[in-house]
């Protein structure tokens, strides 16, 4: 008797099936909770918490008229919380409330597929809002899963096991996977995505501004969000070599840099105002592919001809070298671009022309005005040049040991002189500002320059990841009969930032216990470091070749596809007419087969799902036997065991052909 207690109830099938089908809506449905307003996830959770519950108790569905007033009142509450009933947002949460709301007004068959079907439109609008490689595998679970559901409401007699109608799901959605995925490679495209861009594309993202103040890139510094990534062509130039141009800043108004806004040109030849650009040393051919950032800037590796193309896009080039689009980009672009590592830019400007690159406001930094006076003196004194003033300055950042850091002091009005003379605390914007402030104070035109500097090589699929947190600033000097120069001041005190990466120039503080987890994290060999490059791979390849399947990448892989495989004489054409001969051959013979053996293999099968297995040596009869036991229709079981005996004549008695062709001909209809 306590045994009895203690034992577990048992589901009867209508309660297990339709519990499936409950846990199957609320996978479909929870990964909109992360948007749909907070009343309408909670509308829904109840309601599919009741309709378990009236499951479990075995209690009657609630009428119609409790529900419909219910269903008023959640519509009424869509309108509001969205002031209308069309578009993305309102309809989603309108599906997620009817399907929640269906299952409890189930009646007869055809309100299941109903659910089914609204269970499977709704699981697609999770592109609307996502659609990364995670969004994807999660869809991928919730269809076998609705996939199972589907397949248990199909039995009329007795259910597999959940195990085995679970694997029969997944087999179902792998026999579709090939279909489908030629259908993804060779239907043509459609110009941008198919699903239109998701919610993530669209939601405000950090990056590279046009404008720079002390303090404006630290929060960048903290961010480990993609910013682009990057195939070489050739090889890859050393990690202090890779410099990405972004947006030149030549206006300061005494506390934030900002651009003057250059008239675009297209050419990378003469232009207007002796604008000239010479370009030698190694080409270095790459591609970049930049992620949504709402903004226009192109972001290129010093330095790059001021030529690219982007589809669906206009491009144009400032007479400062910044790159960038007509419209904000809202979704992920490629280009390819061939930089030079040795480059002269306006070599023969005429001097009359930088002053825009000299002037500095009234009023503001006397302390470092009066050190660019003197320095510009000992130059003129020492008949020394615009290098000896650069090379003072750095010496003197070297010297008095400036500190690079993401936690520097706050400045007041005068920024510029409490850096240099006070606090020496400071990042990027910090040293790049201050230097072009004291060039500009000593009379060497400068331009601060802002975009990325480094990049982490990832060896699984040999793209250079630049996040965030590589956003860097560096100054631009102009020389006479030399033209522009790369100075970066950062390296002068910190040159571990620009020949490793920001984590080595700014040792984390871990945790007690996080310490060597960082340092398996730092290290490029660890098993933590390879399980990181496998992940971003896959997900680069992901956006590669699925997000960013557009035109243009279709047909450029169909064309070296045909190139690959198109001629008789490649290996690939010889293997794939070897699979072909073998699928002929294998068809040949399944038509050579006994029909009537391979029917009674079909049985077999059949009754495998009911846990009967035939034992070796068993015959039809005692197999008839073991059938008529089970809990099925009675004219399922008539059938069963007319076609076992069926079989028996045909396999141990002596028949003529046309009553063995009519046997065989009822076998196949009995079976079906």
């Amino acid at each position: 008797m306590l045994g009895s207690m203690m034992r577990q109830p048992v589901l009867t099938r209508d309660k297990a099936d339709t519990l499936l089908l409950v846990v199957a809506a609320l996978l479909v449905i929870a990964p909109h909770f992360a948007h749909l307003p907070l009343w309408t996830s909670a509308t829904v959770c109840v309601t599919l918490f009741w309709r378990a519950l009236l499951t479990l108790r075995g209690r009657r569905l609630p009428p119609v008229w409790l529900l419909l007033p219910i269903a008023l009142l959640a519509m009424a509450g869509v309108w509001y919380s969205y002031r209308t009933l069309l578009g993305r947002d309102p309809g989603v949460a309108m599906l997620a409330l009817l399907l929640a709301f269906k299952l409890l007004e189930m009646h007869a068959r055809r309100d299941l597929f109903v659910v089914l079907f609204l269970s499977f439109f709704l699981l697609l609008t999770n592109f609307f809002y996502s659609q990364t490689m995670l969004t994807a595998f999660g869809m991928a679970i919730t269809l076998v899963v609705l996939l199972t559901a589907q397949l248990t409401f199909q039995y009329t007699g007795a259910v597999p096991p959940l195990t085995r109608r679970v694997r029969m799901a997944g087999k179902i959605a792998l026999l579709a996977t090939p279909l489908a995925a030629l259908l993804f490679i060779g239907f043509p495209r459609i110009q941008g995505p198919l699903w239109g861009l998701p919610g993530d594309a669209r939601s405000a993202r950090t990056g590279i501004s046009d404008t720079m103040a002390p303090g404006s890139m630290t929060n960048l510094a903290l961010s480990e969000e993609v910013a682009f990534r990057v195939r070489f062509l050739d090889p890859a130039p050393a990690q202090n070599r890779l410099y990405w141009r972004g947006v030149v800043l030549s206006n300061y108004d005494g506390r934030t840099w900002s651009r003057i806004g250059g008239t675009p040109f297209r050419t990378p030849d003469q232009t207007r105002d002796g604008l000239t650009m010479r370009l030698g040393g190694q080409a270095i051919r790459h591609e970049v592919t930049m992620e949504p950032s709402e903004r226009r800037y192109l972001f290129t590796l010093e330095l790059t001809r001021p030529d690219l193309a982007l589809a669906g896009q206009r491009v144009a080039t400032s007479d400062e070298l910044e790159t960038y689009t007509l419209r904000p980009l809202q979704q992920r672009v490629r280009y390819r671009a061939t930089a030079h590592s040795e480059y002269t830019l306006q070599a023969d400007l005429d001097p009359a022309l930088t002053g825009k690159w000299l002037q500095l406001p009234p009023g503001f930094n006397p302390l470092t005005l009066e050190l660019g006076a003197r320095l510009r003196a000992a130059a003129a004194a020492d008949r020394g040049g615009t290098l000896e003033i650069v090379h003072a300055v750095l010496q003197a950042l070297r010297a008095r040991r400036f500190e690079y850091t993401l936690e520097p002091a706050l400045l007041g009005r005068d920024s510029v002189d409490e850096f240099l003379f006070r606090t020496r605390q400071g990042f990027c914007e910090h040293f790049a500002g201050s230097f072009v402030f004291l060039m500009r104070a000593a009379g060497v035109p400068a331009r601060v320059v802002t975009g990325y500097q480094g990049g982490e090589f990832n060896p699984v699929d040999g793209y250079v990841t630049v996040r965030q947190s590589d956003a860097h600033a560096w100054a631009e000097v102009w020389i006479a009969g030399q033209g522009w120069r790369r100075i970066d001041p950062t390296a002068a005190v910190a040159p571990e930032r620009v020949n490793g990466s920001l984590a080595r120039a700014l040792p984390q503080q871990a945790p007690f216990g996080f310490s060597g987890l960082i340092a398996l994290q730092n290290d490029k060999d660890s098993w933590l470091s390879r399980l990181r490059f496998q992940f971003n791979a896959m997900n680069n390849a992901w956006n590669q070749w699925v997000l960013d399947y557009n035109p243009e990448r279709q047909q450029t892989f169909l064309a070296e596809l045909w190139d690959k495989v198109g001629t008789w004489r490649t290996p690939a054409a010889a293997a794939l007419l070897g699979v072909l001969a073998w699928g002929w051959w294998r068809l040949r013979q399944a038509r050579r087969a006994d029909p009537v053996q391979a029917a009674y293999g079909r049985l077999c099968r059949q009754l495998a799902d009911f846990g009967i297995v035939p034992v070796p040596g068993e015959g039809p009869h005692s197999l008839a036997s073991r059938v008529r036991a089970l809990p099925l229709p009675e004219e399922r079981k008539a059938a069963y065991a007319e076609f076992l005996e069926l079989y028996s004549a045909l396999r141990y008695r002596a028949l003529d052909d046309d009553e063995r062709t009519r046997s065989a001909a009822r076998l196949a209809s009995l079976l079906r």
